[in-house]
């Protein structure tokens, strides 16, 4: 029987440490760069018992170091702050395809992450998400099992009632953004409005380098005129930006390319009871580095 090398046993648990990663740190760039720091230090481990055990508690060690740093970058961050964006295809064999299958991963799931202290994020998804007893988390975190235990359930707490409902199946979503993609482009701001939740919210995250809302805005008609304003602005009209259907958290969301000085974007929608319930604008450049737009960039 051929021996299984160290390279092939990490590359099956690969998938399930870029979910962790980003998980916990909403970062395409930092769950990479976390999972490559594990593998150098699990190429020259020795002793190790549980392989997917100690990979995970590894993984988490860093990106709880990497959330202290984005905590202290937020402090000073202009406008909303959002994860960056995880694309897949519907294809088989996208080897991300199994990280967004979970509710966890969504936009509007992460977003109710960001309200977490990093020891309380850390402790909430290892546990509740990826099922790690407390000795382990404790082990992640370097408190005792006991603290470990007290940082889940405040993370409970905080995020009682906030949580997302459950996402839509696909075929809801694309019909939803289909007719919302066509009342936009007719210049239909009652039906616009129509397919807006009531409560629906809409949150842009340009960090300051490139134009969106700089504050949340909520409600059906905010919306629409927000969204109809920056037609005006940008001369949509007639010629809306190239723009392609994906799949950004497991959600249809949109990538819509640079034009007339409205930068380079990706949108990914919640869809509630057949209508838009959130829009989420990704458009700082620093949390866009990993999209393939593949649009005509002039």
């Amino acid at each position: 029987m051929p021996t299984v090398t160290t390279a092939e046993v990490f590359a099956d648990h690969r998938s399930h440490l870029i979910g962790v990663a980003y998980r916990l740190t909403g970062s395409v760039a930092d769950a990479e760069d976390a999972v490559q720091e594990a593998w150098l230090r699990y190429s020259t481990a020795e002793g190790i018992k549980e392989d997917r055990a100690w990979l995970t508690t590894v993984v988490s060690r860093i990106c709880l170091d990497r959330l202290r740093s984005a905590a202290v970058r937020r402090e000073t961050y202009v406008g909303s702050w959002l994860p960056e964006p995880l694309l897949t295809t519907t294809e088989a064999d996208d080897p991300l395809a199994s990280v967004v299958q979970s509710d966890g991963v969504r936009m509007a799931a992460l977003v109710v992450l960001d309200k977490l202290t990093p020891e309380q994020r850390v402790a909430f998804v290892l546990h509740d998400a990826f099922s790690l007893p407390f000795n382990e988390i404790a082990d992640a975190l370097g408190v005792s099992e006991a603290s470990a235990r007290q940082h889940a359930s405040r993370a409970r707490k905080a995020v009682a009632g906030a949580e997302p409902p459950p996402r839509a199946a696909l075929a809801e979503q694309q019909e939803v953004l289909e007719k919302f993609l066509q009342a936009m482009s007719s210049g239909d701001i009652d039906a616009v409005m129509g397919l807006l939740h009531p409560d629906a919210v809409m949150v842009g995250d340009g960090g300051g380098k490139v134009r969106t809302a700089v504050h949340s805005v909520s409600g059906a008609e905010k919306i629409a005129r927000f969204f109809f304003g920056l037609i005006r602005k940008y001369g949509f009209e007639n010629d809306f930006p190239e723009m392609r259907p994906v799949l950004v958290n497991g959600d249809l969301g949109l990538v819509l390319g640079a034009k007339n000085g409205a930068a380079e974007r990706v949108l990914t929608f919640t869809v509630h009871d057949g209508r838009v319930g959130a829009v989420y604008d990704i458009a700082n450049p620093d949390k866009l580095g990993h999209v393939d737009f593949g649009l005509d960039r002039n």
